[in-house]
């Protein structure tokens, strides 16, 4: 993937960032090349990625506007019970899968996640880890759809809400 200063791309567990400047900075008594990037999540945070690695990171171009409705039906529950990566019984297994979905940088994995753990969490209290577990995932997924649609955070959670609700609760 070429970067280009001013394109939006995600960076895997942190979420959509600006492209900044290419800046130099001494690390370890040699200098080297980074890309700035500005966290888009209201964070104010600056992430530096030296630029021969960039490749290494796997860092993605946001969705595209027509690719979110494809997103939100990742979030519907499923009838069928199928293996979700998160969904292991054990609660350490499930906290080893979801670290790797984080920094695979992939948005539908994520939504796994999120649709599994929201599932889970219907069925019993969630454990503290799991709880931010899910609060992290659903906001990459928030900034991410807000980006993407030009919306408020408000109105993409609106989103996700609304794509994770049961079918039986929308007839009412």
């Amino acid at each position: 993937m070429t970067l280009t200063v001013g394109d939006k791309v995600v960076y895997p567990g942190r979420g959509p960032c600006l492209i900044g400047a290419v800046v130099q900075k001494m690390v370890c008594g040699r200098s080297a090349s980074y890309y700035r990037l500005a966290l888009l999540d209201d964070s104010r945070a600056e992430l530096f990625v030296p630029v021969d690695k960039s490749d290494d990171l796997h860092m993605r171009a946001l969705l595209t506007r027509s690719e979110i409705p494809k997103l939100l039906r990742h979030l519907k529950a499923r009838v069928a019970v199928t293996k979700v990566p998160g969904t292991a019984k054990n609660w350490r297994q499930r906290e080893l899968d979801n670290l790797k979905l984080f920094s695979s940088g992939s948005i539908f994995e994520l939504a796994h996640m999120v649709e599994s753990l929201t599932q889970l969490s219907s069925t019993k209290t969630l454990a503290a880890h799991e709880r931010e577990t899910l609060y992290r995932a659903r906001k990459l997924l928030i900034c991410e759809i807000s980006e993407v649609m030009g919306e408020s955070k408000p109105a993409a959670e609106a989103r996700i809400d609304s794509a994770l609700e049961p079918a039986e609760n929308k007839l009412n």
